[in-house]
This record gives structure tokens, C-alpha cells and sequence, in this order.
């Protein structure tokens, strides 16, 4: 395994990796996000990028596939279509469980556009990425424009709507940053709300975003049952 690297702006970042299609796992800068692997291709994968750089790419699946299902991939894998945007990954943790599983840890280095899907012979997927948009993932986010209140406000309606708990002090003493990319990561959304909180170009404009998803889940958690007569 080599020594972690520190990547100091975009044009130190690998331009080709393997990526994860993964759907609702989400990966932010700065935040990390455990993963069990346990199909072939991928853990082929992670043995690979254990050898080289120790990174991967998590993307999303597109909510919207081709009719008739998707076209097959390299050894008639399926290969749905992806989405544009997806997140780099640093391998920070590594463990081999004993029926051969993989449990690992990714720590988010920065977002990116896929330029190309590369054609391969691996059974995991690889892309051209293109991190010019997001350059400003290499530092930390200014969370002088969140609205913190609101959001703790509507976190804890959202938590009692759903009869959840949650450690109240330790999520007050959260930073800003991590708390609402802790919450976008691990909060069930559907695909396509969970790939417009990545694509958020500011930390402001994803807590936005984000409140705006717990305000719609309560408000629809509390609608009355539509019982108009077709």
C-alpha cells in the first residue's frame, strides 16, 4: 500500500480511475463513507487501487435508464447509464473479513465531471475525470452563510416526524460543514435529490437544498391520504 498523498489543488488529482456505481451512497469532501464490498468486479477493483493511487470514484446510477433495460458492459455485466457528477475517494481503511468481503473506508477528496468513460478490460468500470468546477473541494467550505438554526430547526421536526433519535448535544457541537454533509450523506432520499445535493456548487446552496428536502419529507409525511373517487 503506498504512503497517503496530500493533493493540494486539481492538477495533482489522478485523471483516470476506476469508479463505483453505487445508488443513495453519497461521498462529500472531507467526509468519509464505509463500504462493505463483496462482488468480484469490485472487489477486483479495490485490490487494484490498493496497488496504485488508493482511489476510487463514487457515482450514482441515473434514475433514468434506457427502455428495455440497460445495455451490457464488458463480460455482459450491466452497465446502466451514470450520472455526470461523482466524487473522488482516498482508500483510508482497509480489512478483509474471513469469507472474503472487504470492508473499507473513503475519505472525500473532490467532486468531478465525468470527460469520458474509458473502454476497459477490467470488470470495473473507469472514467477521464475533469475537476475544474470543483476546485474549491480542496479546502474547507465557508459555512458563514448556512442558516444553522434552521436547519437544527428543521432537522429536529424532520427526526420527530419519523420518530427518530438523535444525539442532540453531539449534533450541536457538529461544525457546520460536516453536519450538513453528515446529514446529505446519510439522510434516505431518493436518487435523484441525493445527486442535486452533490452537484450543489457552495455549502450555503446545499444546506438550502438540504432543508428544503426535510421541510417537503414532513410536509409530505403529514399530507391526509388523497381519497378522491376516480
Amino acid at each position: 500500500m503506498r504512503q497517503p498523498r496530500n493533493y493540494l489543488d486539481i492538477s495533482s488529482l489522478p485523471q483516470r480511475f476506476a469508479v463505483f456505481p453505487l445508488a443513495r451512497a453519497l461521498l462529500l469532501p472531507g467526509s468519509r463513507l464505509p463500504l462493505n464490498i463483496f462482488e468480484p468486479r469490485y472487489l477486483a477493483m479495490i485490490d487494484d487501487a490498493l496497488t496504485d493511487d488508493r482511489v476510487i470514484g463514487m457515482i450514482q446510477p441515473h434514475n433514468e435508464q434506457p427502455p428495455g433495460g440497460a445495455p451490457a458492459g464488458i463480460g455482459g455485466l450491466d452497465h446502466p447509464v451514470l450520472y455526470n457528477v461523482g466524487c473522488l475517494g482516498r482508500l483510508v481503511s482497509f480489512s478483509e473479513t474471513g469469507d472474503g468481503r472487504y470492508h473499507i473506508i473513503l475519505n472525500g477528496i473532490c467532486r468531478f465531471h465525468v470527460r469520458e468513460e474509458l473502454p476497459v478490460t477490467t470488470h470495473y468500470r473507469q472514467v477521464v475525470a475533469d475537476f475544474t468546477q470543483f476546485e474549491n473541494d480542496l479546502a474547507r467550505q465557508d459555512a458563514g452563510g448556512v442558516d444553522r438554526p434552521a436547519l437544527l430547526a428543521d432537522l429536529k421536526i424532520y427526526l420527530e416526524h419519523n420518530q427518530l433519535s438523535a444525539d442532540w448535544k453531539a449534533v450541536e457541537n457538529t461544525p457546520t460543514e460536516d453536519l450538513v454533509n453528515m446529514l446529505v450523506m446519510n439522510c434516505p432520499f431518493e436518487l435523484p435529490e441525493k445527486q442535486a445535493l452533490l452537484e450543489a456548487q457552495s455549502l450555503r446552496e446545499r444546506a438550502a437544498t438540504l432543508m428544503t428536502l426535510l421541510e417537503m419529507a414532513v410536509a409530505s409525511a403529514s399530507s391526509p391520504p388523497d381519497t378522491t373517487l376516480q
